[in-house]
């Protein structure tokens, strides 16, 4: 347990959490709606610090971030508990127990030292806060990022994209690539399934850009909820218009799980589909996600259209680049790392 940040004083012994964009207001003894903050006698506490409940070696590709040291292994970690509580959740094991476990937060003791010191030994280029929502235990993350940013390591944010903009301009320094799930473009479907505002999501990206912090942003399709041309030409006009047409956009396929486990799997064509919106919508790196598809999966030059980029899974295949410039035209492609 450690003194949180972002928060401020009521009456009658109450606090308003400022950490993420629900502001929630938290009586004596109760939580935060992420389940892992709590008023204690009016202070407010985190509940995960340094209290790891996952920790994995992965691909950077699996994050997904395709333009950020492509090839590279990124030391993942996570806590329990989410601000969001996502119908469809592929990882609602972790992110829901502080929720569905009766207040019980399991995990073991992992400090910002160890975490570094393992993704050093493990010959990590960054450190992922992932698999639930790196929000939620922002103390935890920053002091990590401070050490890793001091190693040598980048430090990357896989998120719902809901922090506040305080909080957000806080770890920005060390902070240097997002993948931000745009989950849908109906706020329709943010209430009734996560929880949340999709405006507040719009404005979160908007600060990540601004920022300067590098941005891939994803779209998990379900089908009959978030997967209609309409709604998908309106979300790919956002990304160019507000982030930018360099802004990659992975669009994924869809499996039953959770509280969605009536929902059939998103259909190979509705991926294609979406695809081909994003790209007439002029985004110039449109990637499908979640199924075999080495094209949908690879990156091609938005100059010429070589294939600069090859990618199988979670594997590099054929690489074309010179010093991140394509070898066909000699147009740069965007990213970090690349060259």
């Amino acid at each position: 347990m450690k003194k949180a940040q972002f928060w401020e004083s009521l009456d009658q012994n109450r606090v308003l959490c400022n950490l993420c964009r629900f502001h929630c207001r938290i009586a004596p003894g109760r939580r935060g709606i992420c389940g892992v903050r709590e008023n204690r006698d009016g202070t407010l506490y985190t509940l995960v610090y340094g209290w790891s409940i996952a920790e994995h070696v992965d691909p950077i590709e699996k994050k997904p971030l395709f333009h950020f040291l492509p090839g590279t292994r990124s030391l993942s970690v996570a806590t329990a508990g989410c601000n969001f509580h996502c119908l469809h959740c592929q990882n609602y094991q972790i992110s829901q127990l502080s929720r569905e476990g009766g207040g019980e937060i399991p995990g073991q003791p992992l400090s910002p030292e160890q975490i570094v010191s393992r993704a050093l030994d493990a010959g990590c280029r960054s450190i992922a806060y992932t698999y639930t929502e790196p929000t939620i235990f922002f103390e935890y993350a920053y002091d990590t990022a401070v050490l890793a940013r001091e190693a040598g390591l980048k430090n990357v944010f896989v998120s719902n994209g809901y922090i506040t903009t305080e909080a957000l301009e806080k770890i920005a320094p060390y902070l240097d690539a997002a993948n931000i799930d745009l989950k849908a473009f109906s706020d329709k479907f943010y209430r009734e399934v996560t929880g949340a505002s999709l405006a507040a999501v719009q404005d979160c990206l908007r600060d990540y850009r601004r920022l300067g912090i590098w941005l891939e942003v994803t779209t998990l399709l379900i089908p009959e909820h978030n997967d209609a041309p309409d709604e998908l030409q309106a979300m790919a006009s956002f990304i160019v218009d507000e982030l930018g047409a360099d802004t990659p956009w992975h669009v994924t396929a869809f499996y039953p799980t959770y509280r969605m486990s009536d929902v059939p799997p998103t259909p190979p064509k509705t991926l294609l589909r979406a695809r081909h919106i994003g790209q007439e919508a002029g985004l110039h790196y449109v990637y499908t996600g979640n199924v075999a598809d080495v094209e949908g999966e690879s990156t091609f030059c938005p100059q010429c259209g070589a294939l600069v980029i090859e990618r199988r899974g979670f594997r590099l295949g054929t690489c074309r680049l010179d010093h991140g410039k394509c070898r066909e035209c000699g147009a740069r492609i965007v990213g970090v790392g690349l060259d």
